[in-house]
């Protein structure tokens, strides 16, 4: 008889997502479940936690209508798999990996473990190579490279799902050979939000290079765990076996950490930081870590996972410990948003560490990296003047200080501000770059080399 063959019966407690089973052997973690209720409609489920007799299934659909005397129970002898094919560009998916779109099912090619396999290490490729986002703030002072993982930290009521839709769009490899394609996750969203997402990809034509994966916020949280690996199963494929440039967007890890602590609740699991299981940040390197390129592959996969910081707070457990595995950060500001500013990205706090790997001749340009560092300086010095002139007024300012003011002033209106639609080349933002800092004293531009100021800077001036 085969595994799946066997039906039990034995179920001995519904707690939340969970369901307990005793009586059952030869049972592994991570395997597939198949429960019938008492309405006989059936359910997926994973074991979670498998002991001599014992077995502790999360169940995807939820546990309600489920009673112990009544459910019935098959293994299925297998991991949780994703269905790839060719045809996944331009669908549209739940939680439970099912299209979503009204369009057939996809005829698989092969159906792949959601975990993934781990990439060996020593066969890691170091993140380089630009990839252009149309954002003036991230292309030219927080550079994104092939491979990286590079995090947006925002908060509740920002922009950041127009900021995810707009990368999505917007987001390409310079050269005419490079195929490129976005796999788009989003979790716990509302039917407004997961409307606003596919209308906008439907209306710019680029539904076709992507594949979208949707968790609504009143689907069961159980399946924010499980849709970020399969949004990750889809980009391995594309990037792997199709040798596909993948940007990954992963929206909102929040979502997806809350639904961790709900389940580690229902399992009275110790808790860890403010509730949190304590394993979260091995949980959230199993995700992070999925990223990067492979020797003697020539697609990669680059992320950008977004998450909502409570109460902004940037210490808190998930920005904190996403910060640890990831390389860097973009971090979105309140006070540019009550502004009115789009987007509303606070360069200061800000963070590509894999920036300098990308950029420069060759790459970018030749004063990418320079450039960006006098911006950030002067802006920085900014920043203080207003401080001060909040204590002492303006009146106390030199010549100087209010030209610095008057920069600052002009780098969040011209600079950090754009249009959701507007896609600025790097060329575009360089030139933009070196129109706000000839407003300053050439003297000023201490942090870009002599050469470079005389070729860009007089260009600005006439």
């Amino acid at each position: 008889m085969k595994k799946e063959d066997i039906e039990y019966t034995t179920v001995s407690d519904i707690s939340g997502p969970l369901l307990v089973i005793e009586k059952v052997g030869n049972v592994s973690y991570g395997e597939v479940v198949r429960i019938r209720g008492p309405d006989g409609k059936d359910r997926v489920g994973q074991v979670l936690e498998a002991a001599e007799g014992k077995a502790v299934i999360q169940v995807f659909e939820g546990t309600k209508g489920l009673d112990s005397k009544k459910t019935s129970v098959r293994f299925l002898g297998e991991t949780m798999k994703f269905a790839v094919a060719p045809e996944i560009l331009g669908r549209v998916f739940n939680g439970t990996g099912q299209p979503m779109d009204d369009q057939p099912p996809i005829t698989p090619v092969e159906r792949r473990d959601i975990n993934g396999a781990p990439i060996n290490p020593s066969a890691r490729e170091y993140p380089k190579e630009f990839i252009q986002t149309g954002v003036s703030t991230i292309d030219l002072m927080n550079t994104l490279v092939r491979g990286q993982k590079l995090p947006v930290f925002s908060a509740s009521g920002l922009p950041h799902n127009d900021l995810a839709a707009q990368i999505a769009r917007q987001a390409k490899v310079l050269g005419e050979q490079e195929e490129f394609s976005v796999v788009f996750c989003a979790m716990g969203i509302t039917a407004e939000e997961a409307n606003f997402f596919i209308k906008e990809f439907e209306r710019t034509g680029a539904l076709g290079r992507a594949v979208l994966f949707l968790n609504l916020a009143d689907d069961p949280a159980i399946e924010r765990i499980i849709i970020p690996r399969m949004a990750l199963t889809a980009a391995e494929y594309l990037a792997f076996e199709m040798d596909m440039h993948v940007l990954v967007i992963l929206t909102d890890l929040t979502n997806y950490c809350e639904a961790l602590r709900e389940i580690a609740a229902a399992r009275e699991e110790v808790p860890g930081r403010r509730g949190y299981p304590g394993y979260m940040y091995t949980d959230l390197a199993n995700i992070y870590e999925r990223a990067g390129r492979i020797q003697g592959k020539k697609g990669s996969i680059t992320q950008i996972p977004i998450l909502t910081m409570p109460d902004d707070d940037i210490t808190h457990p998930i920005p904190d410990l996403t910060g640890y595995i990831t390389e860097g950060q973009i971090v979105l500001s309140r006070e540019l948003h009550r502004k009115g500013i789009y987007p509303p990205v606070d360069v200061l706090p800000c963070l590509s560490r894999l920036m300098k790997q990308g950029i420069g001749k060759g790459m970018t340009r030749e004063d990418h990296d320079e450039v960006s560092n006098q911006l950030y300086a002067d802006y920085a010095e900014g920043m203080d003047l207003r401080s001060l002139v909040a204590v002492v007024g303006e009146e106390a300012l030199t010549e100087r200080d209010r030209k610095v003011l008057a920069f600052t002033e002009a780098f969040e209106t011209r600079f950090v501000t754009q249009g959701k639609d507007e896609n600025r080349a790097l060329e575009e933002s360089l030139t933009l770059a070196w129109e706000l800092l000839s407003d300053l004293p050439r003297e000023e531009l201490k942090r870009i080399r002599d050469e470079y100021v005389g070729k860009y800077l007089p260009k600005m001036e006439g």
